[in-house]
């Protein structure tokens, strides 16, 4: 098989080091600016930033509908930090743009505001040993998970990691740790390895 090709949204953020990541785990990593590049890619990243500003990016650039009739069609869709926001169904009292396409809900700010970020060590059972470090950077905090998502490591009670089908979202930013066992993690979900 052609090495996975996976797109990295690239209007705020961490893109560049997300792209790093994916191409340490053997995959091509495109910075993806425009709708048609989703043709392209075999999966994509939603990194942090500003979830406000973001939404209102894609929707001015005409990506929701074409992220969500991807997501529909199976391709695999990470969302970090910003990106856990926007692929929420419900945001605690906002009315933000969104895709609203994982059965979550998620307080912005949640673990406090920037001069409160924090890292941690977290057993994240499908990453194994060591622990991976987490770093939280006005992080958002999972309130609820639905009945089809499954969590994958939490923090003090609460999730910091989830799944459901071919979605993935962390509160975290693990593309600042130099760990690629997640994002190798989610090129598995998009190889079907």
């Amino acid at each position: 098989m052609n090495e996975p090709r996976v797109g990295v949204m690239a209007m705020q953020g961490a893109f560049i080091e997300h792209c790093r990541s994916l191409e340490e785990c053997g995959c091509r990593a495109v910075e993806v600016r425009w709708p048609q590049q989703l043709d392209e890619v075999d999966g994509l990243i939603i990194p942090g930033g500003e979830s406000t500003t973001i939404g209102k990016l894609l929707e001015l650039y005409g990506f929701p509908s074409v992220i969500k009739e991807k997501i529909q069609a199976g391709m695999p869709v990470y969302g970090t930090c910003a990106g856990l926001i926007l692929l929420a169904q419900d945001i605690v009292e906002s009315d933000q743009p969104r895709l609203g396409m994982m059965d979550i809900s998620v307080l912005r700010n949640g673990y406090g505001r920037q001069v409160d970020s924090f890292e941690a060590e977290l057993d994240i059972e499908a990453l194994g040993e060591p622990p991976f470090r987490g770093v939280f950077i006005r992080a958002p905090l999972i309130t609820r998970v639905g009945p089809g998502v499954r969590v994958l490591g939490s923090f003090d009670g609460a999730p910091v990691v989830a799944r459901e089908g071919n979605l993935l979202v962390s509160s975290f930013h693990p593309e600042l740790t130099g760990d690629v066992r997640l994002h190798r993690y989610f090129v598995e979900m998009v190889t079907g390895k």
